[in-house]
């Protein structure tokens, strides 16, 4: 199972991955590490597609820096997006091989993956306890959700050696008890019903309105062919209510969809296709934490496809999708 500590190099850079599945998608902690005293932390999310064995896992927040004794430098620096094959070659040993590249520009890539799973670890977690037991009950969802929550907000720095001072105890001084006036309050001013003046309700723009306002932004390119295509949506960031809706060749074609760190599938017909067609995603809210961002993976065929989309009050992000002999 994917659930596990893996252990190698993604890139030139030493790392560790704690993954725990959770339905669908995936949670857990990367570790990018000098020693076990020196290294930079990220929380992560990401999915498994059980049909391909394909793992695509995000460093989502840095969560936790050590120096040690040795400089960080660049390492870990820079989040990373990667996505690798599952495979087990036998005799009980498991592997993740694939690449790596920048999260926010994944047209920048940091080189080749290579991880084993581990039995042990070298950093010691709040993920220890949900994967050595996961399979006598820590896979609950509403356990792992609790873990997720406590690593997302542990935030920790080198310790810093402060002076101790003391401290000389203060003495307090009475004050004489001095009698107050009362100020005689005066009457409060009512309004009448005809006097108050109804404020206008605030109107939201239709999404009609904000796909035609705002500036098409080209993303990617994908060829289609075959019967259908397969598009998965997910919240590329922190999952803070995102909703987003779909234009197909200027005809609103699916809306309210919620982003989550679960797919939101819908097929496309490549018969009800033109030779060219531009898809556009335009956001209806930005949620919590703006921009509103979308993970898009694209299945053609055999074909993978995957692109960020990033969507503003001003801005809506655009793929065409392009007809192949």
């Amino acid at each position: 199972m994917i659930t596990g500590t893996w252990n190698g190099k993604i890139g030139k850079q030493k790392a560790e991955v704690k993954i725990v599945q959770k339905g669908d998608s995936l949670t857990g902690t990367s570790y990018y590490y000098e020693s076990s005293g020196s290294f930079r932390r990220y929380s992560i999310k990401g999915y498994f597609d059980k049909n391909t064995n394909e793992v695509i896992w995000w460093d989502d927040q840095l969560i936790e820096e050590r120096t040690g004794k040795f400089s960080l430098g660049s390492l870990g620096k820079i989040p990373l997006l990667s996505s690798a094959d599952f495979n087990c070659p036998g005799g009980g040993r498991m592997m993740l091989d694939g690449k790596a590249a920048e999260k926010e520009n994944q047209s920048v890539t940091k080189g080749d993956l290579h991880l084993d799973k581990t039995e042990t670890s070298t950093f010691n977690d709040e993920w220890n306890f949900i994967i050595e037991n996961y399979t006598f009950g820590t896979n609950d969802p509403y356990l792992i959700d609790s873990v997720e929550a406590i690593a997302g907000t542990k935030i920790i720095e080198d310790p810093v050696i402060r002076e101790e001072r003391t401290i000389a105890p203060v003495i307090k001084k009475e004050e004489p008890v001095v009698q107050k006036q009362v100020k005689k309050q005066e009457p409060i001013e009512t309004i009448t019903k005809e006097e108050a003046r109804p404020v206008p309700p605030v109107i939201a723009k239709p999404i009609e309105k904000k796909f035609t306002e705002r500036t098409k932004v080209f993303i990617k390119e994908i060829p289609v062919s075959g019967d259908s295509i397969e598009l998965r949506f997910y919240d590329n960031a922190e999952v803070d209510g995102d909703s987003i809706s779909l234009f197909l060749n200027n005809k609103l074609v699916f809306e309210h969809i919620r982003l989550t760190a679960v797919a939101y599938t819908i097929k496309l017909s490549v018969q009800d296709l033109n030779e060219s067609n531009e898809l556009v995603m335009v956001a209806e809210n930005l949620g919590s934490i703006p921009p509103n961002t979308s993970y898009m993976v694209a299945i053609v065929k055999d074909e993978r496809y995957d692109a960020r989309l990033a969507s503003t009050e001003g801005s809506s992000a655009m793929i065409r999708l392009v007809k192949s002999n």
